[in-house]
């Protein structure tokens, strides 16, 4: 770029036209005739409202957000056991969390079998066939080597996939009648 003070200008005689600028010197004429007008401006703009008294407000005095969210509530889909444990499954890791490595982290998020057990309670019978239909849906939709629920979830740095996976599986285990 020309530096424009090292380029002398010398002022048209009355019957010359004035020089031709390049782009980049018309360019920082606008520039600093720009930042001129703004600072101008910022001036006018303070002596404007120098009468105006100014109060400080605390953000906290304006934005007011619940303490905690409010549950989504569980809408009633499915009315088969398996299913249903599915589908609460689902919910649960939407508002708890999910994780990886452990059945239960110290937030409380939950893993796929850490969820189903919770949901499940007593009723081991129901895990065991949620386990299956759900191993099911991950086989179908991608790979039928996956050897375990824990290790599909592990594979994974987010929850969205296995969240998924929990929904399909519900729609399975709806379509079955279980």
């Amino acid at each position: 770029m020309q530096n424009l003070t090292s380029t002398p200008v010398r002022p048209p005689t009355s019957g010359e036209a004035p020089p031709e600028l390049s782009l980049e010197d018309r360019l920082t004429a606008i520039d600093a005739e720009m930042t001129v007008k703004l600072d101008e401006a910022a001036v006018a703009f303070e002596v404007n409202t120098a009468h105006i008294p100014a109060e400080i407000v605390d953000l906290a005095d304006v934005v007011a957000v619940p303490a905690e969210p409010a549950p989504h509530p569980l809408p009633d889909l499915y009315p088969t056991p398996v299913a249903a444990l599915l589908q609460r499954a689902h919910h649960r890791l939407i508002t708890d969390g999910w994780c990886a490595g452990a059945l239960v982290d110290e937030q409380g998020a939950r893993c796929l079998l850490g969820v189903l057990r919770k949901e499940a309670g007593r009723d081991h019978g129901t895990v065991g066939r949620g386990l299956e239909v759900l191993m099911d849906a991950i086989r179908r939709k991608f790979s039928p080597e996956v050897d375990s629920v824990p290790s599909f979830n592990d594979a994974w740095a987010s929850g969205r996939i296995p969240m998924r996976m929990l929904g399909e599986a519900a729609i399975l285990a709806d379509a079955r009648g279980i």
